[in-house]
């Protein structure tokens, strides 16, 4: 199975264990709770009672787990074959319970899911805030940041839950143009790549009208748009995630060979390759021009950011997100066999 192949295979899981978590606790919201704490003027109350902990991650981190152990089973499995003077072949193996590769992939789901509570809280925050500072009862402010009941499918649509802060603040400014009767902020609208299409011949009446657009009708907009982010935020996690845990355990099963004594670090060589992507990080590009680098050295950006592998989680953002270049493993079976051969002589 190739790389793509695999990432084909585990980054819809990884999308679907997001999307199955945020639904779980949407679900379970007591709006009464919420509206409850808001009329005391108890912020940090109402964010507790949307109860978003980490615990509702479970399946994301065991989706994350298992695109791991397949990517460590499929390298070992793709290593060329090595036979030991007495003829005998070496058995590459993964071990799934290797204490470093389990260091990595529980360092990765555990950052994931903190960054995706705290951040979600400041997003309720926020959230809740903003609706009481513009004079809005508690209820309606809940109902604006937690979702509306649909009440044919029984489920919330819209609301912030899910959203990162920065999807908050760009869903809040789409809607306060929209409400805002001024054409050209009111364009801006049109541009978004995650609006919802159906809505433009509205949009585009009321700005011929110089007028905005109707609060009802905004909100029906708002809420679509919120929904097609929390898509897109699950789309990002599966691909982004699913590519960090398969580059990681790569690197992982080629190290616990080493640690097997079947090769040597000295016998390992990396090279970066470029995906060939339509907007190529010309950083990246360069880099595919280097020479080959051991496996303990880190290939190093021009910007002077040095990563073990592609999608390295202790690179910055910059370097990370979207980015579709590969590593490539060169082993010299040549020196590990004529090791092993003077090793058996002596």
């Amino acid at each position: 199975m190739t790389f793509d192949e695999l990432l084909a295979q585990y980054d819809p899981k990884v999308a679907a264990a997001f999307r199955e978590a945020i639904e779980a606790i949407k679900s379970s919201i007591v709006l009464k709770s919420i509206v409850d704490r808001l009329e005391r003027g108890d912020i940090a109350g109402a964010v507790a009672a949307v109860q978003f902990e980490p615990e509702a991650f479970a399946a994301l981190e065991l989706s994350l787990r298992e695109a791991f152990n397949a990517g460590g089973i499929n390298m070992v499995q793709s290593l060329p074959s090595l036979i030991s003077p007495d003829g005998t072949r070496v058995l590459f193996q993964f071990g799934v319970r290797n204490l470093e590769g389990e260091r990595l992939i529980r360092e990765q789901s555990s950052i994931l899911v903190t960054n995706i509570t705290e951040d979600q809280r400041e997003a309720l925050r926020m959230g809740f805030e903003a609706g009481l500072s513009k004079g809005q009862n508690p209820t309606k402010t809940a109902l604006d940041v937690v979702g509306r009941l649909n009440r044919i499918t029984r489920k919330r649509e819209g609301g912030y839950i899910g959203l990162t802060s920065r999807q908050v603040e760009f869903i809040d400014k789409a809607k306060a143009n929209l409400l805002s009767g001024d054409p050209t902020s009111m364009r801006k609208y049109l541009d978004l790549k995650t609006r919802d299409k159906r809505f433009d011949r509205t949009v585009a009446k009321a700005i011929r009208e110089g007028k905005p657009v109707d609060a009802d009708m905004t909100r029906k907009i708002i809420m679509r748009l919120s929904d097609k982010n929390l898509l897109l935020r699950g789309e990002t996690i599966g691909l982004e995630e699913t590519r960090t845990a398969l580059f990681s355990v790569r690197d992982n099963a080629i190290r616990q060979q080493v640690e097997a004594g079947k090769i040597t670090a000295q016998e390992v060589t990396k090279k970066w390759k470029h995906s060939g992507s339509e907007h190529p990080r010309m950083q990246h590009v360069q880099m595919a021009t280097q020479n080959a680098v051991p496996l303990d050295m880190p290939f190093v950006a021009p910007d002077g950011t040095m990563l073990m592998y592609p999608h390295d989680p202790k690179a910055p953002a910059r370097h990370r997100i979207g980015c579709k270049c590969r590593v490539e493993y060169d082993i010299d079976y040549v020196a590990a066999g004529l090791r092993r051969y003077r090793a058996r002589a002596a």
